[in-house]
């Protein structure tokens, strides 16, 4: 009775092996299993496992394959259907959609992409963004912000200061940024703070900065949070500018492993 209860918690497929990085998917309780799914099948789309156009494999197969059921493989794949990586139609199958429709905007497709064989790229790409954002931002941010807003940007910038590990220093980075996208006034820049994160987690854990970079990097940071105090947006804009320049010197120089 013990040995059939056994076979039975073990689930479909059981002593079969399991695709790397799977092992413990279909062990992980609630909402989560699909979750995890999800993750795993978006993970394989942006880095180039499954090129856009390419049909999926089936409930089925994806229910073998990570030993899940198939209600946990169907909300894995509307998960993946809402970030804009897959379509699905009955009888024909999911297949992926062209990088363009991807929602690069959400945390997981961005997590996904900025860890992705092209990381390199990304980080490029994301500069570009920011160059065209993040300047005018400020130059807002110095017309508008409210004390309140600038103690948060004041903050943020004094816990880049004392942080004591590149984790800490680049949560409290993120957090400066977006405190500044706060401050601009324009809804709209909100949702941009998720790339911000992104691309700043990226660039510190694929890269190695030395003490006096990451100095010369606040200088940069307080030159920017002094000019939104003293409410100056051309010197804010131009202060941005610089520090993205920075950041590109350190993206270009960086042997970020494949």
């Amino acid at each position: 009775m013990q040995k059939k209860k056994a076979r039975e918690s073990a689930g479909p497929g059981a002593g079969a092996v399991r695709p790397a990085g799977l092992r413990h998917v279909s062990r992980i309780s609630g909402t989560r299993v699909h979750t995890s799914v999800a993750n795993e099948i978006g993970q394989r789309i942006v880095r180039g496992d499954y090129p856009p156009g390419t049909i999926l494999p089936n409930e089925a197969q994806w229910s073998n394959m990570f030993e899940v059921s198939r209600s946990v493989v169907r909300e894995a794949i509307k998960m993946l259907m809402a970030k804009g990586l897959l379509t699905s139609r009955p009888k024909v199958g999911s297949w992926v959609e062209p990088r363009e429709r991807w929602n690069l905007l959400d945390r997981d497709v961005l997590t996904w992409y900025s860890a992705s064989p092209e990381r390199k790229a990304f980080l490029k790409t994301v500069q570009e963004f920011r160059y065209i954002i993040e300047p005018e931002a400020a130059a807002l941010a110095a017309a508008r912000r409210t004390d309140e807003q600038m103690a948060e940007i004041s903050q943020a910038l004094q816990e880049m200061g004392t942080a004591t590990t590149l984790q800490d220093r680049t949560d409290a980075d993120t957090r400066f940024h977006v405190a500044i996208l706060r401050a601009s006034g324009n809804e709209l820049l909100m949702p941009l703070g998720v790339l911000i994160d992104s691309a700043l987690d990226r660039l510190f854990v694929f890269t190695t900065r030395e003490v006096n970079s990451l100095r010369h990097a606040q200088k940069l940071h307080e030159n920017i949070e002094k000019a939104i105090r003293q409410k100056k947006p051309e010197t804010a804009r131009s202060a941005v500018r610089k520090l993205l320049a920075n950041t590109d010197e350190v993206i270009n120089s960086a042997k970020i492993a494949p």
